[in-house]
């Protein structure tokens, strides 16, 4: 594994056969609405600031979705950004919709997903979509099997129509990925994956293979901070936070793993930017791995 302690933001990474060249630590923006990802931030100026200052520091990958809010998430974006810096990429996603319950439906058909398209362009200003990644349900953080064919057969045509411009998946099974590059080319792969949760090791090793990138949401452990003592012992050797710690060995982990972790604070912003600084010796990642195999045995 290359060393990244020279390179910020964890070096930089270009999809094959595309002209996309992003930074490996990115930015996740769901955290910039409101509590329960519903409605408007308490601080809207602190969020506006803190999509500033992810750009000022080098962050040229935001992933995003209308249905964050809905529709605020992209619209800070547009306020803080817009006109948009060259070399920004911005990944949004489409499959779900937010009724005013505020609960997260599927939404797959496609007159949900033209729309989604287009409330895209229009929330964030654009007039074609970076990525759009197709996000499946599944269960609540996590994929079930089952074909995708026709979704992603509706998203292949809207990029044939210039309203897309690359196309991802999110969420999902191996077999789906193999299915969606059956369709169309995929240039990113969106799972839940972290230090405590890996049943995505060999899609990753895969789609390392074949050059394309892998986004796991969820990296610093979900909603909930990873509880390890072993993270937090590696941590205080290191003179780095237990967070600091999971993100670097998400980077190290493979060198198509691309980081989107979210946060509304500016300090926690730069605390989780300087990951890219932070690198670990073959004991600590062997020490490391010890945390999926306690998870492991804890379950069984």
């Amino acid at each position: 594994m290359s060393d990244h302690s020279e390179a910020p933001l964890g070096g930089r990474f270009t999809v094959p056969g595309t002209s996309l060249t992003v930074q490996r630590i990115g930015y996740g923006a769901m955290q910039l609405a409101g509590p329960g990802v519903w409605g408007p931030p308490k601080d809207p100026a602190g969020a506006v600031a803190v999509l500033r200052e992810a750009v000022a520091t080098g962050v040229n990958h935001i992933d995003t979705a209308d249905f964050y809010g809905p529709h605020v998430t992209n619209q800070i974006i547009r306020q803080a950004l817009h006109p948009y810096p060259a070399g920004l990429v911005i990944v949004t996603k489409l499959g779900a919709r937010r009724p005013p319950d505020g609960s997260w439906l599927p939404a797959m058909s496609p007159q949900d997903l033209t729309g989604g398209v287009h409330d895209n362009l229009r929330n964030l200003g654009l007039d074609v979509l970076d990525v759009v990644n197709l996000r499946v349900m599944g269960t609540v953080h996590g994929p079930l099997e089952g074909s995708i064919e026709a979704p992603l057969t509706v998203l292949a045509d809207l990029q044939r129509q210039g309203l897309i411009r690359h196309i991802g998946l999110s969420n999902v099974t191996a077999a789906q990925v193999a299915e969606a590059q059956a369709i169309t080319d995929v240039v990113c792969v969106q799972n839940n994956y972290n230090l405590a949760h890996r049943h995505d090791d060999a899609l990753i090793d895969d789609l390392a293979r074949q050059g394309i990138p892998y986004v796991p949401f969820f990296p610093l452990g979900g909603f909930s901070p990873l509880q390890s003592s072993t993270l937090s012992s590696v941590a205080g050797r290191l003179g780095a936070t237990p967070m600091q710690v999971a993100l670097a060995w998400l980077l190290q982990r493979s060198p198509n793993i691309l980081l989107i972790p979210g946060t509304s604070s500016v300090a926690h912003l730069r605390e989780n930017l300087a990951a890219g600084q932070v690198t670990l010796s073959p004991g600590i990642l062997a020490e490391l791995d010890g945390i999926a195999a306690a998870a492991v045995a804890v379950k069984h």
